[in-house]
């Protein structure tokens, strides 16, 4: 892995700059990971200008994956991506053993970075998280991203642990940031500031806040369906244009929020088979939109000039 671009002069440097898009798990009509779509899905991306791409996170449905499916995702993944942009595995799990043998197991298979999730139900302490990550980033080489998501886990990674984690572990080198709480990504930046430590959001309507405090890009859910002028939003603000940036913020903010107007990634999936992507169902306890929500993504996708 030397030759990666985050790696100079034995310096970890970023993953991606950019957007990243937090890839949907494409199922076919039994149910079954669609492997021809997945990699439909992900050289699609890849054309329309993503700089990156994470597998089995959220949005991946990572948590109704058996674990042979899981893993199976991860190094298909690679393989189709073959090197054209990071591809970042989710690994995380509440079990500190679970998650040090995926992660193993990701970089085995050629994955360019790690995000785990904070250990979700049994809420672990500070103290916890920090051994929690520590001993799973140190059990591998490659970069790792840490996944503040407390709405979904029950529990923040308090800004003083993502400091206390970058300083100490040399391949934890970023957090995706999904609390929403602008005072805690504050904290973090502030708190990080000479460290080479990235901060990405983990909220589309997020973005620009997040890059006017030095974040990197975004781990996106809305790039599933507008890559380009995600990645455009984010490269216009780091290249000095912070109005272009806003003003492609403002213009897809209602898109943003109607892709949550049921739990992710139910709307997002249904986004992408309205727009003829195919790209199946869901596993349970997910289940379809209700009509009246899928009349209102339609409209949203239609007022956004994506459908007819």
């Amino acid at each position: 892995m030397d030759d990666r671009s985050w790696k100079e002069a034995g310096k970890i440097m970023s993953i991606f700059e950019g957007v990243a898009t937090a890839l949907i798990t494409p199922f076919g009509p039994d149910g079954s990971v669609n492997y021809a779509k997945l990699e439909e899905l992900i050289n699609k991306q890849i054309e329309d200008g993503v700089d990156g791409l994470v597998i089995c996170g959220t949005t991946g449905e990572s948590a109704t994956l058996t674990e042979k499916e899981h893993m199976d995702v991860i190094r298909e993944s690679v393989k189709f991506v073959n090197g054209r942009v990071p591809v970042i595995a989710g690994t995380g799990s509440n079990c500190t053993q679970t998650a040090i043998e995926m992660s193993k197991e990701a970089e085995e298979y050629g994955a360019d970075g790690l995000l785990l999730v904070s250990p979700y139900y049994n809420k672990a302490t500070a103290e916890g998280m920090y051994e929690h990550f520590a001993d799973t980033a140190n059990a591998v080489k490659i970069p790792v991203v840490l996944y503040n998501i407390p709405g979904r886990t029950g529990v923040n990674i308090e800004p003083e642990t993502v400091y206390r984690l970058a300083k100490d572990v040399k391949n934890i080198v970023a957090v995706k940031e999904a609390s929403g709480n602008i005072s805690n990504i504050a904290k973090i930046a502030a708190l990080t500031a000479g460290l080479d430590f990235d901060i990405y959001s983990g909220n589309d309507d997020q973005v620009v806040a997040l890059c006017a405090m030095g974040g990197k890009g975004v781990i996106s859910v809305v790039s599933h369906i507008i890559p380009k002028e995600m990645h455009d939003l984010v490269t216009s603000f780091r290249n000095g244009d912070a109005k272009k940036s806003l003003d492609i913020q403002n213009k897809y903010l209602s898109l943003i929020n109607t892709l949550f107007i049921d739990v992710n990634p139910i709307p997002v999936k249904e986004a992408m088979n309205l727009l003829g992507y195919e790209v199946g169902g869901y596993r349970k306890p997910l289940t379809p939109m209700s009509d009246a929500h899928r009349e209102i993504l339609r409209k949203e996708l239609m007022n956004a000039g994506l459908l007819k």
